[in-house]
C-alpha cells in the first residue's frame, strides 16, 4: 500500500498525508492543530500515529500547527537547519527527543519511506520539495516555486504521481486587488509558479512515465480550479499528449482531496 492525500492546499494553509501499511507522514502542517486531526479523524486515522512531519519551509501556511500538533501527539519533526533556526516559536512547543535534522540533497529514510528533499527557489531561508520513494514507486512534492529550474524537472522525473504547484494565472494576477509589490513577489523568480509553468512541467514529465498528477497550493484571488485543470489539458493537446495516459486532479484548499493509491 502506497497511498497520497492532500488534507489541505492552498495559499492559506497546506497539509498533505502520505502513508504506507507501517508509516504515515504529513508534508507541512500549515492549518490548525485542530484542522489537521479532524481531518485524520475523519480518515479513521489517529493524529497520534503519525510517525513524522516534514517541513517544507518556514511561511505560516506551511507551519501554522506545527508546534501545537507534534507536542499534542508527540509527532517527531524533520526540518532543514536554517528552517529550523526560522521557526522557534514552534520550535518552543516541540520536544527536543522530536526535533530531527536533515541536509538537503541528502536522503534519509522514516520507517519505510526512502525521501529526498531538493532544492527549490522560493523566499524563504532553506525552501525544499521532497521525492517520496516506496518500493521503488517514487511520488514527489513541489509547491512554492518561483520558477521551474531543470534541476527541479530533473528530480520529478520517474516520478508515478506529483503534487505540483499551479498556483495563478498570470492575467488574473495583473488584475487583482493585490498591492503590485506583491504582485511582484508573487511571479517573481522567488515566488509562485504560474498555471502554464506547471502544465509545461506535466508536459515533460509524461515522457518518463507521469500517471497522475494533482494542482496544488492555487491562489484564492489569482486562479480558479478549473482554469488550472483546463490550461493543463490545452497544453498537452497542444504537444500532442495522450490525455488519456493521465489522471489530473485539482487539489482542495478547505477540506482532504481524494486519496489518491500509487500502488
Amino acid at each position: 500500500m502506497f497511498k497520497f492525500c492532500s488534507l489541505y492546499s492552498g495559499s492559506s494553509g497546506n497539509s498533505l498525508l502520505v502513508r504506507t501499511s507501517n508509516t504515515k507522514i504529513l508534508i507541512d502542517a500549515g492549518e490548525s492543530s485542530k484542522k489537521i486531526s479532524t481531518a485524520l479523524s475523519n480518515m479513521e486515522i489517529e493524529p497520534s500515529s503519525i510517525n513524522a512531519i516534514l517541513i517544507t519551509h518556514e511561511h505560516i501556511d506551511h507551519i501554522k500547527g506545527l508546534g501545537t500538533f507534534s507536542k499534542k501527539y508527540n509527532v517527531p519533526v524533520f526540518a532543514n537547519n536554517k528552517t529550523w533556526d526560522a521557526i522557534l516559536k514552534q520550535t518552543d512547543k516541540i520536544e527536543e527527543k522530536n526535533i530531527h535534522k536533515f541536509t538537503i540533497e541528502e536522503n534519509f529514510e522514516i520507517g519505510d519511506l526512502k525521501i529526498h528533499p531538493f532544492k527549490i527557489p522560493h523566499d524563504a531561508v532553506n525552501p525544499c520539495g521532497f521525492n517520496i520513494i516506496h518500493n521503488n514507486e517514487k511520488i514527489s512534492i513541489a509547491t512554492d516555486i518561483g520558477h521551474m529550474t531543470s534541476n527541479i524537472a530533473h528530480k520529478l522525473e520517474d516520478s508515478s504521481f506529483v503534487l505540483l504547484e499551479a498556483n495563478y494565472d498570470p492575467e488574473i494576477l495583473k488584475c487583482s486587488p493585490y498591492p503590485y509589490l506583491l504582485k511582484q513577489r508573487i511571479a517573481g523568480p522567488n515566488g509562485h509558479l504560474p498555471n502554464i509553468e506547471a502544465a509545461k512541467t506535466i508536459s515533460f514529465l509524461m515522457n518518463s512515465g507521469l500517471k497522475e498528477v494533482s494542482l496544488g497550493h492555487l491562489s484564492k484571488e489569482n486562479n480558479f480550479p478549473e482554469l488550472a485543470y483546463k490550461t493543463v489539458v490545452n497544453e498537452l493537446i497542444d504537444n500532442k499528449k495522450d490525455c488519456d495516459k493521465i489522471k489530473i486532479s485539482v487539489a482542495n484548499r478547505n477540506c482532504p482531496s481524494n486519496i489518491i493509491d500509487i500502488a
